[in-house]
């Protein structure tokens, strides 16, 4: 590390040392404001310039008993003067406000490294509550970190005596001071934060005034603390040139969407059920009046669906938002979109499990339902994103396929990437890429609703009102041409078909598949979704320490790219890495039959470990 400056204070001697990179983990009761306190160190960096990757985790429990292990709310950074890809593995600090975020946590911190506690927290009724036996402040079980042991909550609320605020609420302040305490550590300006309390408490001045004070507070405490030997500096990243903004996966799948319907010259409608984690995409597109946005709560899946291809049938860009529960609610709509052959995005932001399973928690988990999960032959254009910046242009290019090819699609993207944020660059509407619809204006003698693209095979697009296009809806099979319903052997088979075919056509308008770092080589890293960030930097890895790797990743799996077969012929060994327990494999086995595929699953509600995937694909290249 290298040494930048000395500051002396007081007695203490601060080195600023300069890091390439620091992942930095705020653990607390799911109401000591952990997310607010590590989003805010995270739009701090962001503005500073760093790369930032981030992993927010609370539990579904919102009412979990105060102290208990299971109610522990996390929120984990990785800032860097480098690319950061994920929130990192290991932590070089830990600012645990109680025994129970403690003890959940302190396993990802590296020996050696930084510990921060909140030491009024550690009552022996908390201590109880984290199954502590014997203190770990006293009983030197943590001999092996460097330890600083604040009164966060006693100088909390000796800094806001004077305010005449409950007790409440001043406790409720405490999580500022351990921020503050991490500004000043990693050589942050306290400016964007106090901006922020002036926004969010414009109304209630003492509430922003107290956080403003605690958080000047931690500041200036860790500055005279000699428990503190260093501050540190992280330099900005190198990044494109530009302008940007820090952004989640949920709100950049919002915006994607709004830049589609600004391109199409569609009004957008959203009908959805607010359900975790996929339910900040419905709050976002709320906010958006002002782009002609027409956004529907539902009372239920089923309506959030159905709303929306009423939306379809009448000439908008409609979208509806789910997460796996919700997808398996609205198969049936979802059939029914698919047979009447009307533009609709399915946004699926996966969780854990089966049923109510772990909504917080971020899975891989609905693949197979995307796939098959519709009665009768139900083909459906099927596409996923990968980072939460990429949410936008997977949404952008959600509504271009579903305008232009007549036919529902699915948007898979997972907790991981929905909740978690990075910096964005802004774009234009002008970068984008032009969409087509099918509509039509005006009928003619010879039109008929079933009419083709020779090239799309998608049907045209006929506005109920227009006159000359009036024409027969519903879930009964359609006449090929007419539109009316047929029992007709054949025709249900040449519709059959012909559904399956303008799904499969789309493999025309997507890009091929590629591998980073190795286009051939002796293995090749096959992943799909928020598993990107993990992979790509295990395989960044391998590739400098000279191994012949390569890293694949599916975005479009509904046609799959029409290179597959190609890319996949290259390398000796191929391994799928799902957090399920091989669904994409399972599909590639189908379609691939002549490859040999090796999966790598983890279902334990967490992304990635990226040692543990070095380590993995070492071995798989040793193994003969």
């Amino acid at each position: 590390m290298q040494k930048m400056a000395v500051n002396k204070m007081d007695d203490a001697i601060h080195e600023v040392e300069s890091l390439s990179a620091v992942v930095i983990r705020f653990v607390g009761d799911s109401g000591d404001g952990m997310q607010l306190t590590g989003t805010q160190f995270t739009d701090t960096s962001a503005m500073f310039g760093n790369d930032v990757a981030t992993f927010p985790n609370y539990p579904a429990e919102i009412r979990a008993p105060q102290g208990s292990l299971y109610g522990v709310s996390g929120f984990q950074v990785h800032i860097g003067s480098i690319e950061i890809s994920t929130p990192g593995d290991d932590l070089d600090l830990l600012v645990a406000m109680n025994p129970a975020g403690l003890k959940t946590n302190l396993h990802a911190l590296k020996a050696g490294h930084t510990l921060i506690v909140d030491i009024d927290s550690f009552s022996k009724k908390n201590l109880q509550k984290a199954e502590y036996e014997t203190n770990p402040l006293e009983d030197g079980s943590l001999e092996n970190y460097r330890v600083i042991e604040v009164s966060m909550t006693s100088m909390t609320k000796e800094s806001l005596k004077d305010l005449g605020l409950d007790n409440k609420s001043i406790t409720r302040s405490k999580n500022m001071f351990a921020l503050g305490m991490v500004y000043w550590m990693y050589n942050r300006e306290m400016s964007h934060t106090l901006n922020f309390f002036e926004q969010k408490f414009k109304y209630k001045p003492e509430v922003a005034e107290a956080n403003a004070k605690v958080l000047k507070a931690g500041f200036y405490y860790a500055e005279t603390l000699e428990l503190i030997p260093n501050a540190y500096q992280i330099a900005p990243s190198t990044m494109p040139k530009g302008t940007y903004r820090i952004i989640n996966g949920n709100m950049a799948t919002a915006w994607g969407f709004l830049a589609a319907a600004e391109k199409s010259g569609l009004e957008l409608f959203l009908g959805s059920y607010p359900i975790t984690p996929a339910t900040d995409i419905l709050h976002e597109l709320v906010k958006h009046k002002n782009f002609g946005v027409k956004a529907f709560q539902a009372e239920d899946e089923i309506a959030g669906v159905t709303s929306s291809i009423g939306a379809a049938f009448a000439g908008d860009l409609a979208i509806t938002t789910t997460s796996g529960p919700g997808l398996a609610l609205k198969g049936e709509a979802i059939g029914l979109a698919l047979m009447t052959e009307l533009p609709l995005v399915i946004v699926n932001v996966q969780r854990g499990g089966p049923s109510t399973g772990l909504p917080t928690k971020t899975e891989q988990s609905d693949l197979l339902q995307a796939m098959y999960g519709r009665n009768g032959e139900s083909p459906v254009i099927v596409i996923a994103a990968s980072t939460p910046s990429d949410c936008f242009d997977y949404a952008y290019i959600a509504a271009k396929l579903t305008l232009e090819h007549m036919t529902p699609v699915i948007l898979l993207t997972d907790g991981y990437i929905a909740n978690g944020s990075e910096p964005w660059r802004i774009k234009s509407i002008n970068e984008m890429p032009e969409i087509k619809t099918c509509l039509v204006d005006k009928g003619s003698e010879n039109w008929h609703p079933y009419d083709r693209d020779n090239e799309t095979l998608s049907r045209n697009w006929a506005i109920p009102g227009t006159p000359g296009l009036e024409h027969r809806v519903g879930g009964l099979e359609k006449d090929k041409i007419t539109g009316n319903v047929s029992y007709v052997p054949d025709n249900h088979e040449y519709m059959t078909n012909i559904r399956a075919e303008k799904v499969k056509r789309v493999e025309n308008y997507i890009p091929d598949l590629k591998a980073e770092y190795n286009e051939e080589g002796d293995l090749l890293v096959i992943g799909w979704g928020g598993t990107y960030g993990s992979l790509h930097s295990a395989v960044r890895k391998l590739d400098a320490k000279g191994f012949k790797v390569g890293h694949a990743h599916f975005h479009y799996i509904n046609p799959f790219p029409k290179n597959t077969a190609e890319l996949l012929s290259k390398f000796k060994k191929i391994v799928v890495c799902e957090l399920n327990k091989g669904q994409l494999s399972f599909v590639l086995k189908g379609r691939y039959p002549e490859n040999e595929f090796i999966q790598y699953n983890k279902v334990m509600g967490l992304p990635f470990s990226v040692i543990d995937l070095v380590e993995k694909f070492k071995n798989i290249i040793k193994e003969d």
